[in-house]
């Protein structure tokens, strides 16, 4: 049924802008700060677009809610309050104890949808984790993608179900228990179906990154480009019921403001946590290794709650694999030392040298102040495998007993743990790189250029899959198969084991780094993390070792393989095995 609708959109460049709706075209008038409005008779679920200067091409709403026609076609209304919740009861939970799951809603099922992904939701809390969170989910060019590719940050991409299939999935999540981190990307636009500069100055005038063009957040006109950043943070949060955002690269964030942006969003979602009543979380991607981006805003830090630690997946990493390459470097020089020094103190270069980078990196952590919970800590996740020159997981060099050790080392860290999606199950399929970008030329200059940054670093260009291939996203599909055959059900029990375990002992949830000690032996390949009256002890060597605790070691909580022997403060335990045990 048709009402009189406001039209609004931001878009102080063109001169002229027009609104289509259903096929009819009115004129819009324009504000003295650039938005342009226009009262019009719109169904709810009219299409809509807007015709820009005397371009009679229409372009979708840069807050488009839906695209069903893909990132290229008309809006469609959509009204997020027309959802029947029926997670009232949810009060959300703080990430402080709780475990992330990362998934990818592509790849999670065979048929990539929000809906099938539900119906994995049971697994997910039997297996024993806090939260999912999503890698992107808004507009994209194509059917399937990575999600950093997005161009339109108000959608739910059409081929995962839209809207109204986001909201049925974060409602089926809270009935269960579990929170809903969305991660979601500010730092860049994808290269396909960016029609934003078209209706406003979206990138800073000679700003660049990685990526590509600066997001305008401090330049001329940029006050309504934070707001477009900042009030697609609150929509996911208050719309969509989510209960926290991971924030892709911050440090390609550029704003030479007093107050970062990033300040600015933690005050604004800490005020709209007071009015939902339930705990909201913001985690940085950063690279900066610096303390201040989780510190909160009243002791002078940005406010962030909570940060990746690529640092302790790099250690943990190259501990387990030897892998030396690239970044990895300076971790593997440190050995096992490296693992040490991540966990009592987040960050491994915390103003050390990085021969990577080839200078000094980081700022320490003040353990006293800032609780392990605030740092994400991993052995693998969407970045650490994807961007691999074949996408292999770590399942693929290492074998059962480490992964199991990998597994104890991070799910008894005093950090907040994360699993990648299968690898609780040690799952063999890979995670590659996949596009489907629809511009010939794009998807052309995406799989070259991919080939050719790997072929730099000594790859066989041939064995780099072609991200435009349909049969690289298929293959990164996981098989749900695998969970019922070894070593892949042993695994699984592993994991589940240890999360079980973290729920029953709170010294393993305890937060406090600077109570957390670690001994270790390079030659033999051992170490013991000590968590409060608990030790965790790892042997990461092809052989059998007898280990000695610092007190007279009591029951045996848990074991990846074998129960190891007890006599007094030794240890003997298996090679590549890993035990937590009481201490008296």
């Amino acid at each position: 049924m048709s009402a009189a609708v406001e039209f609004a959109v931001w878009a102080p460049i063109p001169e002229r802008v027009r609104l289509q709706v259903d096929g009819s075209v009115h004129d819009m008038r324009r504000d003295d700060g650039g938005w342009w409005r226009a009262e019009v008779e719109a169904g709810p679920e009219a299409d809509y677009a807007f015709l820009l200067g005397d371009d009679d091409k229409p372009y979708p709403d840069p807050r488009s809610r839906r695209q069903p026609e893909g990132v290229h076609g008309p809006s469609r209304r959509h009204d997020p309050a027309s959802y029947a919740w029926g997670d009232r009861a949810w009060t959300g939970r703080p990430l402080a104890g709780g475990v992330v799951y990362e998934l990818h809603v592509g790849t999670f099922t065979s048929e990539g949808t929000l809906d099938a992904a539900v119906e994995k939701l049971d697994h997910l809390v039997e297996l024993g984790v806090d939260f999912v969170e999503l890698l992107p989910v808004n507009g994209f060019d194509g059917t399937h993608n990575w999600g950093y590719d997005g161009v339109l940050w108000y959608t739910v991409q059409e081929t995962y179900g839209g809207p109204a299939a986001y909201q049925r999935f974060v409602d089926a999540c809270h009935q269960r228990g579990l929170g809903v981190i969305q991660d979601v990307v500010y730092n860049h636009l994808g290269p396909s179906g960016n029609y934003l500069p078209l209706f406003m100055p979206v990138f800073a005038e000679g700003g660049a990154n990685t990526w590509g063009s600066s997001v305008n957040l401090s330049g001329p006109d940029s006050d309504e480009v934070r707001r477009y950043v900042i009030d697609n943070a609150l929509m996911w949060l208050r719309d969509m019921h989510v209960d926290g955002l991971r924030l892709d690269a911050v440090h390609a964030l550029v704003d030479e403001r007093a107050t970062h942006v990033l300040e600015e969003m933690a005050q604004e979602v800490d005020r709209l946590s007071v009015a939902v009543g339930r705990p909201l979380t913001l985690i940085a991607e950063s690279d900066l290794n610096d303390p201040r981006m989780v510190t909160p805003r009243v002791a002078h830090g940005t406010g962030i709650h909570a940060q990746w630690s690529d640092d302790f997946h790099h250690a943990l990493h190259a501990t387990l694999t030897g892998e030396g390459q690239g970044y990895y470097r300076d971790f593997a020089e440190a050995g096992i030392g490296a693992v040490a020094k991540t966990l009592t103190g987040a960050f491994f270069h915390d103003g050390a040298w990085s021969s990577f980078r080839r200078r000094h990196h980081g700022r320490p952590v003040d353990t006293a102040l800032l609780p392990g919970w605030k740092f994400v800590g991993y052995l693998q996740d969407h970045d650490q495998i994807g961007n691999r020159a074949i996408g292999d997981r770590i399942s693929a060099s290492l074998s059962p007993g480490l992964l199991a050790v990998g597994a104890t080392l991070v799910l008894t860290s005093p950090f907040t743990p994360m699993l990648f999606m299968g690898e609780e199950w040690g799952a063999a399929t890979p995670w590659q790189f996949f596009t489907s970008h629809t511009d010939p030329e794009i998807g052309r200059a995406t799989a070259e250029g991919r080939k050719g940054e790997f072929a730099e670093h000594g790859w066989d260009a041939d064995e780099v899959p072609d991200p435009q291939d349909p049969e690289t996203f298929r293959r990164s599909k996981l098989d749900w198969a695998e969970l019922g055959k070894e070593p892949h059900a042993g695994l699984l029990g592993v994991h589940r084991a240890l999360l079980a375990l973290r729920r029953a002992h709170p010294d393993l949830v305890d937060p406090d780094l600077a109570a957390v000690q670690v001994a270790w032996d390079d030659a033999d390949r051992w170490l013991v993390v000590h968590r409060g009256a608990l030790r965790v002890v790892a042997n990461l060597s092809d052989r059998p070792h007898e280990i000695d605790l610092d007190r007279p070691a009591g029951e045996v909580l848990f074991a990846t393989g074998e129960v190891p022997s007890v006599e007094g403060a030794t240890v003997t335990l298996p090679a590549e095995s890993a035990a937590v045990l009481t201490v008296s």
